[in-house]
């Protein structure tokens, strides 16, 4: 049997964490006939973010958490792929933005033979509700991708994704950034290695209380492929 983890990185969201994990459940029990278990990966809250993720874990056996004393998205993704066991590791982001019904197709790639499956904002049938800034943002930034290394994936900031073990196992360890660039990196690396990825359109609506700089977020992306690109040349 498959064996999947979920996990969620969480950064002060008690306000939505136990809604959410519960929504999450909920589908899982019934759309997902593998084995799985979801992972709260706590990166250094300074709410009570980490008391709700140790309740649910008490509550539910398929809940598990654990704690980084450090904030960083890419930090928390590291420690629980690379310490997961089982046969596909995933993530999403705890708003839930990306519509769950996408989530099976997520696995079902990996099953047919993909090294990993990426949730797709800019396909033709995915389906977006966000502002006019993060489209053009989002965009722009994945032409600048293409541009520069000539990449297939489409969407390569969309916090729904899923690897075998086997990939994450060999490329994770292999990446610099700890924070949001982490999935850039990954995308990039997988593909200059010859790993095999596939886009899944998903439906996706803007939590209009997401705390993440537009801005901030971008600059450091770009350092991000300035520093892969002339690494990659040199």
């Amino acid at each position: 049997m498959t064996t999947v983890d979920v996990v969620i990185p969480v950064y002060n969201e008690e306000r939505v964490l136990t809604q959410s994990i519960n929504t999450l459940r909920q589908f899982l029990e019934k759309n997902l006939t593998h084995n799985w278990t979801i992972v709260i990966a706590d990166n250094a809250s300074t709410d009570k973010t980490w008391q709700a993720a140790q309740a649910l874990s008490r509550e539910y056996s398929d809940v598990v958490s654990l704690h980084l004393d450090e904030k960083g998205r890419g930090r928390a993704l590291r420690r629980a792929w690379l310490d997961s066991t089982a046969n596909i590791v995933c993530y999403m982001d705890v708003d839930l933005s990306t519509d769950l019904e996408a989530f099976p197709k997520l696995i079902q790639a990996i099953e047919e033979g993909y090294d990993i499956a990426v949730g797709s904002r800019l396909m033709p049938s995915s389906s977006v509700k966000r502002s006019f800034k993060r489209e053009l943002t989002s965009r722009g930034y994945n032409l600048l991708i293409k541009a520069m290394f000539r990449s297939k994936f489409s969407d390569a900031q969309c916090g729904f994704k899923a690897l075998s073990s086997k990939a994450a196992q060999e490329l994770v360890p292999l990446i610099k950034d700890q924070k949001w660039f982490f999935d850039t990196e990954l995308l990039i690396l997988a593909e200059k290695k010859g790993y095999r990825t596939k886009d899944v359109p998903v439906a996706w609506i803007e939590d209009p209380d997401s705390r993440v700089s537009v801005s901030r977020t971008a600059f450091d992306d770009v350092k991000g492929l300035l520093r892969m690109r002339f690494r990659s040349l040199s």
